[in-house]
């Protein structure tokens, strides 16, 4: 299996719409509600901060997907921390590519300097809860029913692995 990762940039951007709306409308994984334009999708993937970035995911040169390495949060001290998202094609889900994925992204992490590496994943999500688990990620909360779609509440788990 040939796996490469590319960075980013907007002339992606339609590729990880297609990808990232099959979540939004089909799916709890994302608690996005609408399918986000070019614009919004840009503020997701496209980073100022070079220590963050978003990788476009290829098996045997078809894109499979992308990866995420986002901030935490804006504050300073969160600064070592990063969060990770996984987004595959449905067709490429089971296939071991997200494994891949989180030891590129991890990797380009270390070497960037983070510390920790946090991913929160919608409880009903639970082919990525065993992907971050099978992959070192211990859970460290849970939020009950902090979200809501398709008319129903959402709980979301955190899972954090200590890679420097």
């Amino acid at each position: 299996m040939n796996i490469t990762f590319e960075k980013v940039n907007t002339s992606h951007l339609n590729c990880i719409a297609e990808i990232y709306s099959y979540y939004i409308l089909n799916t709890t994984f994302t608690f996005h509600c609408h399918v986000l334009n070019t614009e919004e999708i840009k503020d997701l993937v496209i980073f100022v901060n070079q220590r963050n970035a978003a990788f476009l995911i290829r098996q045997n040169n078809n894109i499979a997907g992308y990866v995420i390495l986002g901030k935490h949060s804006e504050r300073e001290a969160f600064d070592d921390t990063g969060e990770v998202a996984v987004y595959l094609k449905p067709e490429f889900c089971g296939k071991g590519i997200g494994e891949h994925a989180l030891q590129f992204i991890e990797d380009y992490a270390k070497n960037k300097g983070f510390h920790v590496l946090i991913a929160e994943i919608c409880t009903e999500n639970s082919k990525s809860i065993r992907l971050f688990e099978r992959n070192g990620y211990a859970k460290c909360g849970h939020y009950r029913e902090v979200g809501k779609k398709f008319g129903r509440l959402l709980d979301l788990a955190v899972y954090q692995k200590i890679i420097g």
